[in-house]
């Protein structure tokens, strides 16, 4: 045990036990806990932009921030105390800092979504196809704070938007700089993972997964299998097009005003989690699908993302029809979309650093 162990009060461990389980993109978790005293640390963000191309300027990751803050937060309520947070804007972006305060509330109630923490997982497998029901969706609706909205991508739409997914996922697919990603985050022949996602929580076959951790370990690989024997297809089935059907519903999280600081997307982060629990609470299973927002944003900012020629244009194709869904303005607005549906939780998911490795030394080290 180390001395920030030694030293950390039990209450705020309990809650830094529970906040270190909010979803962050492929499982990077990136936050550090300063621990000041009993009821007060300095959470240190960083990003991974400058070698993650879906990172993009590090606004997904300032997403999974939020959702740290709101998880936080609900975790403190169980103990009538109310969270306060303030941004250092003296720090960078791609190293938010953060103060975060506890204080007791005795009146305060113990947000519900609090046992639904540690149950919410990701499930890339295929759920079933009925809808939710009034009910459901109201209660989806209604956990959104002020300034946010659900769209729903039923019937018809849910097959274009599973279209949409299998398309956007032969983008990723063939391009070296996506397969660099992939191939650092996924922990091969593995159930769990504490800082990457295990292969079996990947949504595909035990021969398709078996084929592409020979194929990925060379991008020449990779390459020659796209090119001559339809690499892509059997990934992009088995991930993207039968678990985009295999759902109730795909949705899509609009903001009032289309984001551009990065408060903006922390506080988008924490309205996805509310979202995200609320769903796991009522026993649904959720999928992020996050990559045809980032892919259309490079494009609407004209900004290259890949060397392989036609990845643009492709990915300006995709834009295309990711607003025709929606409509422009709701699109360019999208802070997160996912696909939905009841079901069984995952059987492989990605753990989580243990706090002790999450808890760090005055200043930021």
């Amino acid at each position: 045990m180390n001395k920030m162990e030694q030293h950390l009060d039990s209450t705020l461990e309990q809650i830094l036990e529970l906040a270190r389980w909010a979803p962050s993109g492929d499982n990077t978790q990136p936050w550090r806990f300063e621990v000041l005293d009993e009821r007060r640390l300095v959470v240190h963000g960083h990003d991974t932009r400058d070698h993650c191309v879906y990172d993009l300027d590090g606004h997904p990751s300032q997403i999974s921030l939020g959702a740290l803050l709101e998880t936080m937060a609900i975790a403190a309520s169980t103990f009538q105390l109310e969270m306060r947070s303030m941004r250092h804007p003296d720090t960078p972006d791609t190293r938010p800092t953060l103060s975060i305060e506890f204080l007791p509330s005795p009146t305060i109630e113990p947000d519900p979504l609090a046992d639904a923490i540690l149950a919410r997982s990701v499930q890339r497998r295929a759920l079933s196809r009925r809808p939710l029901t009034a009910t459901e969706k109201a209660a989806l609706s209604a956990t959104l704070p002020a300034g946010y909205r659900v769209l729903w991508l039923e019937g018809s739409q849910r097959m274009a938007a599973a279209r949409l997914m299998f398309r956007n996922a032969k983008l990723r697919l063939t391009m070296p700089e996506a397969h660099n990603v992939h191939k650092s985050i996924i922990e091969w022949n593995a159930r769990y993972s504490e800082d990457r996602i295990p292969d079996q929580a990947l949504g595909a076959d035990a021969m398709t997964t078996k084929l592409m951790r020979w194929v990925m370990q060379d991008w020449q690989r990779v390459h020659f299998f796209n090119t001559w024997l339809a690499g892509t297809l059997a990934p992009r089935l088995q991930m993207d097009l039968v678990p985009g059907l295999a759902c109730a519903a795909h949705f899509v999280l609009v903001a009032e005003r289309r984001p551009q600081r990065i408060d903006d997307y922390i506080a988008a982060g924490r309205a996805m989690q509310r979202f995200w629990l609320t769903a796991t609470a009522q026993g649904l299973q959720l999928q992020p699908e996050l990559t045809p927002l980032i892919f259309s944003r490079y494009v609407r900012e004209g900004r290259v993302f890949s060397s392989t020629p036609g990845m643009q244009e492709r990915a300006a194709e995709l834009s295309r029809e990711g607003a025709a869904l929606v409509g422009q303005a709701d699109w360019d607005a999208a802070v997160f979309m996912g696909r939905i549906g009841s079901g069984e939780a995952a059987q492989s998911r990605s753990l989580r650093r243990p706090l002790r490795e999450l808890l760090i030394a005055g200043g930021g080290r």
